[in-house]
């Protein structure tokens, strides 16, 4: 099999974080392909909007279904329930058990085919929701499991892992594409404005305040 280390894989959903991720990476790397994973979310804004990104972007994309959530967990992304913070773990009814862990793998397996090696994930476990799976230690896990599950030399890239959203924006300036954040969408529930009221939208509002910018999506 012909590995290409110049190129990578992108998890985008959509959302803030992986755009600039999206390009860290077409900086990084010579050639980028996207993934985006359509598992029954309670909308399907983000995705729209992950189309849109990659096409302006200029790469590859790919979105990939998986059907199976609403039949492991009734959390508040893939049904109608509150988002409100589960007393029993405290952690926010939005956390979907497992979600990174299997986009990981089976992003592994798509990028396998074509002989990409670098999977690159835009999460962070500073300004964050405290989901377990967006931690560097398990993105770490992940890399080894894939890589020797597959027989294959992966490694993942999380350029935003130990940055606050302050820091994001920040970078998404240095990198010159703050304009492209204005077709992503971090709110959970799905308007076309920001409902300015769950903690995806508390924290983005944050970081661009802190860091002195305008929200271009406002």
């Amino acid at each position: 099999m012909n590995i290409n280390k110049h190129a990578a894989l992108i998890i985008l959903s959509g959302g803030q974080d992986s755009t600039t991720a999206l390009y860290w990476s077409k900086k990084k790397f010579k050639l980028v392909k996207a993934v985006t994973f359509d598992y029954g979310q309670r909308h399907k804004r983000e995705i729209g909007c992950a189309r849109k990104i990659a096409k302006l972007a200029q790469v590859q994309h790919k979105v990939i279904k998986i059907n199976f959530y609403k039949d492991l967990s009734s959390n508040a992304l893939v049904t109608e329930n509150a988002i409100k913070i589960n007393k029993k773990n405290n952690l926010p009814s939005t956390f979907v058990p497992g979600r990174n862990l299997i986009f990981i793998n089976i992003a592994a397996a798509y990028a396998y085919e074509q002989g990409i090696p670098n999977l690159v994930l835009g999460v962070s476990q500073v300004d964050y929701s405290g989901y377990p799976d967006c931690r560097e230690e398990t993105i770490k896990s992940q890399q080894k499991t894939i890589s020797l599950g597959m027989e294959f030399p992966f490694v993942i890239h999380t350029p935003l892992i130990h940055k606050t959203k302050k820091e994001t924006v920040e970078l998404a300036r240095e990198l010159g594409m703050l304009k492209m954040l204005k077709f992503t969408h971090t709110c959970y529930l799905g308007g076309k404005a920001p409902c300015g009221k769950c903690p995806a939208c508390l924290l983005r509002a944050k970081g661009f305040k802190d860091a002195g910018i305008k929200d271009p999506l406002l």
